[in-house]
């Protein structure tokens, strides 16, 4: 049997897809981002849990999940550095009738994305930001590596991409010039979530005695995230339902 290796996992999420969810995060992640509110899941970790244990937590509170139109959200760290365990998670999820989700920064290969994409029913696809330059100063990754697999998502998936307001890394002109031509580039069924930057996540860096990276970065105003999200919606781009 397969196992997973996990950082934590909640039973009644409400920010990580529709409805009620369970929200199960798996152990590791390579994107580095300088804004992680977890850094404390980037490592491997040391606990494990079977597909089975999951699914039997889960029936527990099925006519929530079912009632609200909610499921399963498999988040990280990055899930799909666990392809085998995440693909083998989701169809048995999908075998029991659950709608089911995974939050991805897309860094990932594509046989991992394939392997697990037949038993996604929606991608909360987590875009860092929306040139190279942003990304070069955010992650140790390459926005055109991420392109590439929320192009082939997109193509086979319906998508949320959710955006991070950083002001001076992803909130100025360029980056929503940059975003909107992206966001018109895709395929298929793609709404977009702009979510404020925040330092929530500062302690849990100072907890593993790192220093946090942005602490001279102030949230954006509640003005300045209204601004973005109706730039976006002049584009012709379709916004989450909880910003319409």
């Amino acid at each position: 049997m397969i196992k997973g290796y996990y950082h934590s996992k909640l039973s009644f999420g409400t920010v990580d897809g529709p409805g009620i969810r369970y929200v199960l995060f798996l152990a590791g992640c390579r994107m580095g981002c300088a804004f992680c509110h977890n850094p404390d899941t980037w490592a491997k970790g040391e606990q494990v849990i079977t597909a089975a244990e999951v699914l039997q937590e889960m029936e527990e509170y099925r006519n929530f999940y079912e009632s609200s139109g909610g499921g399963l959200t498999v988040s990280g760290g990055e899930p799909l550095m666990q392809p085998e365990f995440l693909a083998a998670l989701l169809a048995v999820a999908k075998q029991k009738g659950f709608h089911t989700a995974i939050d991805t920064c897309g860094l990932a290969s594509k046989g991992a994305i394939m392997q697990v994409l037949p038993y996604v029913d929606r991608v909360l696809f987590s875009l860092k930001g929306s040139t190279e330059v942003s990304y070069q100063a955010l992650t140790k990754a390459k926005l055109s590596v991420v392109r590439e697999n929320l192009l082939l998502i997109s193509r086979r998936k319906p998508v949320t991409l959710r955006y991070v307001l950083i002001p001076g890394y992803t909130a100025g002109k360029e980056s929503l010039a940059e975003l909107i031509r992206l966001v018109h580039s895709l395929s298929g069924d793609i709404e977009v979530e702009v979510l404020p930057y925040h330092t929530m996540g500062i302690a849990k860096w100072e907890a593993l005695g790192w220093d946090y990276p942005l602490k001279d970065v102030p949230e954006p105003t509640k003005e300045e995230l209204t601004d973005f999200r109706n730039s976006l919606r002049q584009a012709g781009i379709n916004l989450a339902a909880t910003e319409n």
